[in-house]
């Protein structure tokens, strides 16, 4: 049964501590700073409006946006913490529907100065054991630009599945961009987790990026 917040708590395969939670009011500070700082790590892979300038919100707006969604089921909006509470990125569970689909779609971003430490597997993978496990969905997919080598090495050390290119698919950074799509089932798991094929990858510890999360609100200061 959906509920939130929810906390998730898990380990890298180096063995670093990681929590998804909820964004807070508290966290304004934190946020507004790395936000800004990653603006140029970010901005080719960000969701942009073809119609319009992004509307800018204020954080508290933001928050507010954040917990309708997540109380009204349409959205799981993690933020991605270290193990002394300090915001290292962002991870959003959407489109999340029931019936005969039983299926999700996530997005996320990371700050660059944790690249590369396997955070963004981990929390790749704790919300999606979460999605296909306690929630009760069937699927969850990830869509990812085909120029983003690191996210896609994030997505296949997870061991999902390559669906095949989606044209013109989303407006990233200023353009329609054609994206790949990568999800994975119950079925494909045959009881394993996510956590524990990452655990038991090699290679699990390479692949940190930005990624996109489409439908989240520009940042105001």
């Amino acid at each position: 049964m959906h509920r939130w917040p929810v906390e998730l708590l898990g380990e890298t395969p180096s063995g670093e501590s990681i929590r998804l939670d909820q964004l807070r009011r508290r966290d304004a500070t934190r946020w507004r700073e790395v936000r800004s700082r990653n603006r140029d790590w970010l901005g080719e892979w960000e969701a942009t409006s073809p119609d319009e300038s992004p509307s800018v919100v204020t954080f508290g707006a933001l928050v507010r946006h954040f917990r309708a969604e997540g109380r009204a089921g349409r959205m799981l909006p993690f933020t991605i913490r270290l193990a002394d509470g300090r915001i290292v990125g962002q991870l959003s569970v959407f489109g999340m529907s029931g019936g005969s689909l039983m299926s999700a779609a996530a997005g996320y971003w990371i700050d660059e100065q944790v690249a590369g430490r396997g955070i963004a597997p981990t929390a790749l993978a704790l919300a999606g054991d979460y999605v296909l496990g306690p929630l009760g969905l069937h699927r969850i997919e990830v869509n990812i630009r085909p120029e983003n080598a690191n996210s896609l090495a994030v997505v296949r050390k997870l061991g999902f599945r390559d669906e095949g290119l989606r044209r013109s698919y989303l407006h990233i950074d200023g353009a329609w961009r054609d994206h790949r799509t990568f999800a994975i089932t119950t079925e494909d798991l045959g009881g394993q987790t996510l956590m524990d094929r990452l655990h038991n990858n090699h290679t699990s510890h390479i692949g940190d990026t930005p990624h996109h999360l489409p439908g989240t609100p520009t940042q105001g200061t």
